[in-house]
């Protein structure tokens, strides 16, 4: 569930684990506002740099973040108005990358 009561369903797999943090690969079912902080922080595992969800402000400097470490490496849905499958992808933006070249490091 997400904070207003409405069902909400995340999948997830581990990518990679770090002493500090965990790199995980996340498919949602529902597509609620802000489904992946809200279900990670109950999980007590908030985004790395996302504060305003519990994530750890002391890790969030060291790793160099000033916002949630939180990226669509990929997005896939049925195109609405012909039905084909669409896909797309994106790269790490670099100062994500750099924190989880900090992490990959220690």
């Amino acid at each position: 569930m997400t904070s207003d009561g409405k069902h909400s369903v995340t999948h997830y797999d581990t990518l990679e684990a770090h002493q500090a943090a965990t790199l995980v690969e996340v498919d949602l079912e529902t597509g609620r506002t802000h489904q992946i902080r809200v279900h990670f922080s109950a999980l007590h595992h908030p985004c790395a740099g996302d504060l305003t969800y519990g994530a750890d402000p002391v890790l969030a400097s060291r790793l160099g973040l000033e916002r949630q470490w939180l990226h669509a490496v990929g997005l896939g849905f049925e195109h609405p108005g012909t039905g084909a499958r669409v896909d797309f992808s994106s790269s790490y933006p670099d100062d994500l990358q750099n924190a989880l070249d900090i992490l990959r490091s220690a």
